[in-house]
């Protein structure tokens, strides 16, 4: 495929789970009012939630939910890019860029490759920037315990802080010195609530091939990858309203034994008494919801949660979360 269009660009959004990539891409979304965006999202798990979680405007959003996108990069993420591009060009769809935020437990290597070892992609697309988002509070301990996350450094021409707020002046200090070692090339902003100099992470023009192959000089070549077993996820549905305290109470519980091991969570939650959604998201012993959209009328009212851990006991949070549901007698 050849075309003398101007290539369109391409903002990769990584970081470890939890860290604030959605955030920050709803800061974006919000902040870009004279472009149109494409959106590419992939969610680790068999449902997505972040569609109703992320603004809605007129930005095209396409949901990847079989699991690790490195998995599906010569598959979905090619086949997703390419009717974009066929769409975009019968006028059926109008984008000015991509951004594509990556689940927290992908590797960012093999999605980057898929703009440099796939003629048709590579021929209507450009690769921008990898921006990195790390979460203060538990960075420092994902970065000891998955290599994912370092690798999302490493690969990383943006690194963006959140949550320094949670954390001392000296612990800061520390964690960015442990990611420059990591990735010295790559500038360091903080991003509080997702608040980051757009213009260091848009038309950046700083994904640098050489110095990726001078950190990994395989990284054109086939990927070779396991996963950790041990990291999964599940999904928790449900078609009546939660109880508020029920709910806060079997939550606190579970988050005080299980709280290290929660890598994730997040939903959109039906609670009693209550006309509109409420956003629920955490990461290990932090929690805390957020009003959103209304419950339309006559709209079905159904709670999603996912959680994402290691080596979590499905029966017993589905069990705890059954209980904290308003009792079918009552409602009747």
């Amino acid at each position: 495929m050849t075309t003398t269009s101007p290539l369109i660009p391409v903002t990769l959004l990584t970081g470890f789970l939890g860290a604030g990539k959605t955030t920050l891409l709803n800061r974006i979304l919000t902040e870009r009012h004279g472009e149109k965006i494409a959106v590419i999202e992939n969610e680790f798990g068999e449902t997505g939630i972040d569609n109703d979680i992320l603004v809605q405007g007129k930005e095209q959003i396409v949901e990847m939910n079989n699991g690790c996108i490195c998995c599906t990069v010569r598959g979905d993420l090619v086949r997703i890019l390419g009717e974009l591009v066929v769409k975009r060009d019968n006028g059926t769809l109008q984008f000015d860029r991509v951004i594509i935020e990556t689940t927290g437990l992908a590797d960012p290597g093999p999605v980057a490759q898929t703009f440099f070892v796939d003629d048709n992609i590579a021929a209507r697309y450009l690769l921008d920037a990898v921006v990195t988002v790390v979460d203060a509070k538990h960075g420092p301990t994902q970065l000891d315990e998955h290599e994912t996350a370092q690798e999302q450094v490493g690969f990383a021409d943006r690194i963006l802080i959140s949550k320094a707020d949670l954390i001392a002046a000296d612990e800061l200090a520390a964690l960015k010195q442990r990611l420059v070692q990591i990735n010295p090339r790559a500038v360091i902003h903080s991003a509080h609530f997702g608040q980051a100099p757009l213009h260091e992470i848009l038309d950046v023009r700083g994904f640098d091939l050489e110095a990726i192959l001078d950190i990994e000089p395989g990284f054109l070549e086939e990927d070779h990858h396991e996963h950790d077993d041990a990291i999964s996820s599940f999904v928790f549905k449900a078609d009546r309203d939660f109880d508020y305290e029920r709910l806060g109470d079997i939550l606190g519980a579970l988050i005080d034994i299980y709280g290290k091991d929660l890598l994730r969570y997040k939903g959109i939650l039906a609670i009693a008494g209550k006309p509109h959604r409420i956003v629920f998201q955490g990461v290990h012993m932090l929690m805390g919801g957020t009003p959103g959209k209304d419950w339309e009328l006559g709209e079905t009212r159904k709670s999603v949660m996912v959680f994402i851990g290691r080596d979590l006991p499905k029966e017993l949070i589905e069990r705890s979360l059954l209980a904290a549901l308003v009792p079918e007698e009552a409602l009747a």
